[in-house]
């Protein structure tokens, strides 16, 4: 049992740097928490709101990305996209993970 506890601990780990990078790849266009979230899990990628939002206002807190209310819906939301450092970063973050993926591939 506690294995099994340490071994989700290890996975969570491994998630959290793969989400900065999927929640940004998808934020090239505005959108609000709910419509990322059903955008990810659309492509296979499940995220609770519990994970995403806070990690949406680091990245904003960070300069990656930017947000702003609208209120010309039924209902106020905030929309988030990439800022222009968030831009300027999401290249290299690809080009990082491309790099990492064909290393993890040989050692695995």
């Amino acid at each position: 049992m506690e294995n099994e506890a340490y071994l989700e601990n290890v996975i969570l780990e491994l998630r959290r740097g793969v989400l900065v990078l999927a929640v940004m790849s998808q934020l090239q266009e505005e959108q609000y928490g709910y419509s990322l979230m059903k955008l990810l899990a659309d492509q296979g990628l499940e995220i609770d709101q519990g994970t995403l939002y806070p990690l949406m206002r680091r990245l904003e807190s960070q300069g990656l990305l930017e947000s702003r209310w609208r209120v010309d819906e039924s209902r106020p939301r905030r929309y988030y996209a990439l800022s222009s450092e968030g831009k300027k970063a999401l290249p290299r973050l690809k080009e990082e993970w491309q790099r990492l993926v064909a290393i993890i591939g040989k050692i695995l």
